[in-house]
């Protein structure tokens, strides 16, 4: 049962992901994108990473989606259209696609994969002293690095999305 819900799930991945890059729809492919985010998640839930999936649809799904469509929003492009690249450049990134998928598959082939038990299991609760710890392991610096990252990013994408305005200075008493 387990295997034909992977395999339901990597295709939705496939497919949506297809769309995702091939969509002319702007507002489209970050829909699609939604999708393949989605059916990552239900990965995790698969392989019984429950915080991991979690996170991957709260943060990914949920925050990173949000984002997207709101800046597509802002800037009044939710119609835009995209140009589809040029044969020539199509052809080309095909070779490179299956000239890496050639390089995973003989990759994973190649070399033989063992099953590692693990008895010792992580909780939420370790997640989080290690996510706030300032000890030696710990990960606050990143974890507010990263926070700061974000608000620049954001005040950078309103001023982005705000745009400039023109004045005229002959027409000030109007």
């Amino acid at each position: 049962m387990e295997r034909i819900i992977f395999y339901i799930l990597a295709l939705i991945i496939i497919f949506f992901a297809i769309a995702s890059v091939s969509s002319k729809k702007m507002l489209r492919s970050v829909v699609y994108l939604l999708f393949v985010l989605c059916g990552i998640s239900g990965l995790y839930f698969l392989i019984d990473y429950n915080f991991l999936a979690a996170i991957q649809l709260t943060v990914y799904a949920g925050g990173v989606i949000v984002l997207l469509i709101f800046s597509v929003m802002l800037v009044h492009h939710i119609e835009m259209e995209l140009e589809l690249a040029k044969v020539s450049k199509r052809i080309l990134i095909a070779v490179a696609s299956l000239l890496g998928l050639g390089v995973f598959l003989t990759t994973i082939y190649s070399y033989e994969f063992i099953v590692v038990e693990n008895s010792i299991t992580t909780t939420t609760e370790d997640i989080g002293f290690g996510l706030l710890s300032y000890e030696a392991g710990g990960f606050i610096l990143p974890f507010e690095v990263i926070s700061i990252l974000l608000l620049a990013s954001m005040i950078g994408a309103i001023i982005i999305a705000k745009g400039t305005k023109i004045t005229n200075k002959n027409n000030d008493s109007l």
